[in-house]
């Protein structure tokens, strides 16, 4: 398919919505902000529904929702973590994550597309995938952005070990996505599901 149906559009709005809500979670839930090791890591729900927008959308469509919550958050509307807004947020140290839920949602979609019926074994991997660019293009654009124009001398594999408890959270959550996704795809109806 070429065309933009209205039900992609409409899932297209809500994957946004619900960007939104998995940035700011712990705004409306404190108690969801765990603390590990003197630092409090907040739960965010991004990269589970950016996986779930490929899983379900495909990845022209998926990508499609990730960009427009991009587009949306940089025009001002407080769609981003700690409900914060404007293009000053993607050079920030944690921008790079912003920048690859495009990424995530495309490589999940693409592999979820390219199997030929929703499995957990398939969904697993396409997950595990989007989750390898999210941290990927994360945390070197962190590495980046502190050795570069913060001037915060920090090493690679540093930077790495300082997000380690996100990444085992979001790689919970990215097999749970799967899981999820899977038994979604038993209740609706195959013709809102994007294929190849």
């Amino acid at each position: 398919m070429n065309t933009l149906r209205t039900v992609d559009l409409t899932f297209g709005a809500v994957f946004v919505c619900l960007m939104a809500i998995g940035a700011n979670i712990t705004v409306w839930f404190p108690v969801l902000a765990l603390p590990i090791g003197g630092a409090t890591v907040p739960l965010s729900l991004q990269t589970f529904f950016a996986t779930i927008a490929g899983l379900m959308l495909g990845k022209k469509r998926g990508s499609i929702a990730m960009m427009t919550y991009i587009l949306v958050g940089m025009a001002g509307v407080p769609v981003f973590a700690q409900m914060k807004a404007g293009p000053m947020q993607l050079i920030s140290p944690t921008g790079g994550f912003i920048l690859s839920f495009i990424f995530v949602a495309f490589f999940t979609g693409l592999i979820a597309e390219r199997s030929r019926k929703p499995s957990i074994p398939a969904y697993t991997v396409a997950s595990l995938v989007g989750l390898a660019f999210n941290y990927g293009i994360g945390v070197t654009y962190m590495y980046l952005a502190m050795n570069t124009w913060l001037a915060l001398a920090i090493s690679y594999p540093v930077a790495w070990a300082s997000m380690m408890p996100f990444l085992i959270k979001d790689a919970g959550l990215a097999c749970l996505a799967a899981l999820f996704m899977v038994s979604l795809a038993k209740r609706v109806p195959s013709r809102w599901i994007a294929t190849a």
